[in-house]
């Protein structure tokens, strides 16, 4: 009998679509997975965990706490146990993505733990003070580490015996359907008059304001289109104008259509701790749908993208100007063909094959599992409010 996944993860399943979605759904068609996300704090009274079957067939769990509630450690253990007990999970393999849930998943005696450190995420704004000795006690535990791109990889290699660079990968086939002949271009962006340079993700402390208010004053002419969810940041510290569109956040299945409608894509991050480590899944995307990509001088694009000449890097906005120009202007059949060679070594699939290689390996070991009987005690043990009921799971589909 297969084992269960139980994925830890700082990320909304209906979040922005990257890495632990593309992997995590990859895990569901093998097993049983759990995709725990980080609290919910709402003006309920009692804690309660939500849990519904995604698309893909993964069981996404949400604890809801109370405001009040501070002591969320033994809260949140609680209601990791009442889960797997009613679930019945039998959780031989722990997958990390934020070593914050250690703090309530230690108690787990699973056969393996993985890491899969996609980001620096201790040097990003609002890190708990405790992220580094989180992170630490992981790694010790972990019995495979993997990173998210090449600068990650080398600034973690020192520290795990059995860790392994897997870069952000491409479902090509989707993204390449953005260059299919009578693509139906979204009404939002339909209205938009070109030249257009486009940008989708997450829109936070990584997004360089400056050069983005910079390229739209140097060319009013042109028009700048961001899509994604503002996220840590004021939105009204974003760059205004005529000629910048904020069109919120898109589906992973409509972002094609939007791609179709630009003439070049962008990667305006600012160089910061919190860009030091990126590996921005946008890149191969943005390649996979056609279109020229200007970046700023993210390590992680410079190499492998712009020293393969796929990407150009300009980092202030006279530079990004030119490099847009220079980008209009290119032989993009000649680029095609490049990037398509790039893009046939990276798939999604090919990554997550390599990656369950490597558990496969580690499950040949004998090594203790996690008991159901052990679950379903703790979940009826472990302290609660006085004269109280066990937190409650509430099932979905």
């Amino acid at each position: 009998m297969n084992q269960d996944v139980v994925c830890f993860s700082h990320l909304r399943w209906n979040s922005v679509f990257q890495r632990p979605q593309h992997l995590i759904k990859r895990c569901a068609q093998q097993r049983r997975v759990y995709y725990v996300e980080e609290p919910i704090f709402d003006s309920g009274r009692q804690a309660y965990a939500t849990l519904d079957v995604v698309d893909g067939g993964v069981r996404v769990v949400v604890p809801h706490l109370p405001d009040s509630d501070r002591g969320r450690t033994p809260v949140l253990r609680a209601l990791l146990d009442t889960v797997i007990a009613r679930e019945r999970i039998r959780p031989g393999i722990l997958w990390y993505y934020t070593p914050m849930a250690l703090a309530f998943s230690d108690h787990l005696n699973a056969s393996i733990v993985v890491y899969d450190c996609m980001d620096e995420l201790s040097n990003f704004a609002g890190a708990p003070r405790e992220l580094h000795d989180a992170e630490a006690a992981l790694l010790k535990r972990a019995a495979v580490v993997f990173t998210g791109g090449r600068s990650l990889f080398e600034s973690k290699r020192h520290l795990h015996s059995n860790i392994h660079m897997f870069p952000s990968s491409v479902d090509s086939e989707h993204f390449a359907s953005a260059r299919l002949p009578g693509i139906v271009e979204p009404a939002d962006q339909a209205r938009i008059p070109r030249t257009r340079v486009g940008f989708f993700g997450v829109l936070d402390e990584r997004l360089d304001r400056e050069l983005l208010a910079g390229v739209a004053a140097l060319r009013p002419q042109w028009h700048l289109i961001l899509l994604g969810p503002v996220a840590k940041i004021d939105p009204a510290s974003l760059p205004s104008g005529p000629n910048i569109h904020y069109l919120g956040q898109k589906t992973y299945a409509e972002l094609p259509r939007y791609l179709a409608g630009w003439d070049v894509a962008m990667l305006p991050f600012a160089r910061n701790e919190a860009t030091r480590y990126i590996s921005p899944t946008k890149t191969p995307e943005y390649l996979a749908g056609g279109k020229p990509v200007v970046s700023t001088s993210i390590a992680d694009v410079v190499v492998p993208y712009n020293i393969l000449g796929l990407v150009r890097i300009a980092d202030t906005p006279r530079d990004f100007v030119l490099a847009v120009e220079a980008a209009l202007g290119e032989n993009s059949e000649e680029r095609q063909r490049s990037a398509d060679r790039l893009l046939a070594t990276m798939s999604w699939d090919t990554t997550w094959q390599a990656m369950w290689a490597h558990i496969e390996a580690l499950r040949e070991k004998d090594t203790p599992e996690c008991s159901i009987t052990s679950s379903l005690e703790r979940a009826s043990q472990v302290p609660w409010r006085p004269n109280a009921s066990p937190p409650a799971v509430e099932t979905r589909s």
